[in-house]
């Protein structure tokens, strides 16, 4: 690999992580604006990427309303009603990093470059899912507003 390569890449890394810092201060009340970059989400696309047990893996941990889906998880939280219990800065917010509301917890940050352990070479600076992809998750949430079985 060329320093050339090597300067230009860990450039691009510094902007993304000085970029995470500033658009997604953690106000009390989520993300209020939706990712740079980022279309208006799409809930089809949403509900598609939290069924991909290849993409989010939401479903390993969580259950939905995606009935085509065979052993869902019960680790965490039903995501029926999540439109109703969460605003859509909040549910961005615990997209992008959950463990800004609960230090604690196991959910992955999706949208996270920085401060993060364990990472594999060939995943370092990057994010698990685009601010696209994001965005897409979070208007199919915002959709789910009846959190009866």
């Amino acid at each position: 690999m060329s320093e050339r390569w090597r300067g230009g890449r860990t450039a691009i890394a510094l902007a993304i992580a000085a970029l995470s810092s500033a658009a997604f201060a953690d106000t009390g009340a989520g993300i209020p604006q939706p990712l740079p970059g980022a279309e208006p989400g799409d809930a089809a696309r949403g509900r598609a990427i939290v069924a991909n047990r290849q993409v989010g893996l939401c479903l390993l941990c969580h259950t939905g309303p995606i009935a085509e889906e065979r052993f869902q998880g019960n680790l965490a939280s039903d995501l029926r009603g999540a439109g109703q219990r969460w605003s859509t800065a909040q549910l961005r917010l615990r997209i992008v990093d959950a463990s800004r509301i609960n230090p604690l917890t196991i959910m992955p940050s999706y949208y996270k470059t920085e401060g993060l352990t364990r990472v594999a070479a060939s995943h370092a600076g990057k994010t698990i899912l685009t601010a696209q992809q994001v965005e897409d998750v979070v208007a199919w949430l915002q959709t789910l507003k009846d959190n009866t079985p």
